[in-house]
């Protein structure tokens, strides 16, 4: 039984990583809304999705800040390259975070800021 529960846990933590991918079929700030209602409701079930939702919060809210100024930098003629390394660097690294959720390893985003702790 507890197996079962620790499976699902890592099932509900994955689809927090995974649902950040509905921005990229244009729901505008899905990337964080999809994480956020995962996280809201099944943060109380299950210990494993509270942390690895909280991180794919902090990961999606932090990755909207660089991409803001990335926005801007395209007056200057960066930001258009910065953008599309970001939009494939957030795409890589939330497949990978979902795969080692789905096993049950803990995942840390690199370079987030940890707004929600």
């Amino acid at each position: 039984m507890t197996d079962n529960k620790e499976k699902m846990g890592h099932r509900w933590a994955m689809l927090c990583h995974m649902a950040a991918l509905i921005s990229f079929i244009g729901v505008p700030f899905g990337h964080i809304i999809g994480p956020l209602l995962v996280w809201l409701f099944k943060k109380g079930d299950h210990e494993f999705v509270d942390r690895q939702g909280k991180e794919a919060l902090n990961f999606q809210i932090s990755w909207t800040i660089y991409g803001l100024v990335a926005a801007l930098l395209v007056v200057a003629g960066i930001g258009i390259a910065l953008l599309i390394a970001l939009a494939i660097a957030n795409f890589v690294l939330v497949v990978l975070a979902a795969v080692r959720a789905s096993s049950g390893q803990e995942h840390r985003y690199p370079i987030t800021i940890r707004f929600i702790k």
